[in-house]
């Protein structure tokens, strides 16, 4: 029997949950807290996002990943998807020029979050601090961004993630993100550079 109604009302109530905490409260970090929760409890029904429905990306690629989206407003707002991670992934530093939430539904993926040191004044130059980690895993660590955070993912082991990825606008719309060259202290275009290896899919 397929899952697809009660995974379509689990998701349905999650973002209903999601936007009136938005409403009622704007986007904080505390706010952003709050909608990490919500998330969490959608996560913690892993069988309505199983690995036969949200496949993983050719095993043979570690840079591979496959977004499946869930949800979205019909002005691109609340987005939702769910990412699928091969092991050993990486991503450079980089920011979102929105909101995002990040939790676990299944694998461990290793958070670098970071500080800009500079004052932000060239386009191409930035000086970053690692000021902590964090490992989102199921039921456990979570992390919450405003437009201007900078992270980077790190997929930990043997196996592969599927995690939700929520984001104040969707991906497509997001073209002014920036990546990190940490070694060369350079500034980016995040979508151009890094992001050409995933593939998106909508998922009924």
């Amino acid at each position: 029997m397929s899952l697809q109604p009660e995974r379509q009302a689990a998701v349905d109530q999650t973002l209903t949950a999601i936007k009136a905490i938005a409403a009622s409260d704007g986007i904080t970090y505390s706010s952003l807290e709050r909608i990490a929760l919500e998330l969490k409890q959608l996560a913690a029904q892993p069988h309505l996002f199983s690995a036969d429905d949200f496949t993983s990306p050719d095993p043979g690629d570690p840079e591979a990943s496959t977004r499946y989206l869930l949800h979205k407003e019909a002005d691109d707002t609340f987005a939702l998807y769910l990412n699928a991670i091969n092991p050993g992934k990486n991503t450079v530093p980089h920011n979102h020029t929105t909101w995002a939430v990040i939790v676990a539904v299944e694998g461990d993926e290793l958070n670098r979050i970071y500080t800009r040191l500079d004052d932000g004044a060239s386009d191409d130059h930035a000086d970053l601090r690692l000021d902590r980690e964090v490992v989102v895993s199921p039921g456990a660590g979570h992390v919450a961004f405003l437009a201007d955070d900078i992270h980077s993912i790190h997929v930990l082991g043997d196996h592969g993630t599927r995690h939700f990825h929520l984001y104040g606008l969707a991906l497509d719309r997001l073209t002014e993100r920036v990546g990190y060259d940490l070694d060369n202290k350079r500034v980016l275009n995040y979508n151009r550079t890094y992001h050409a290896k995933q593939d998106e899919r909508s998922h009924a």
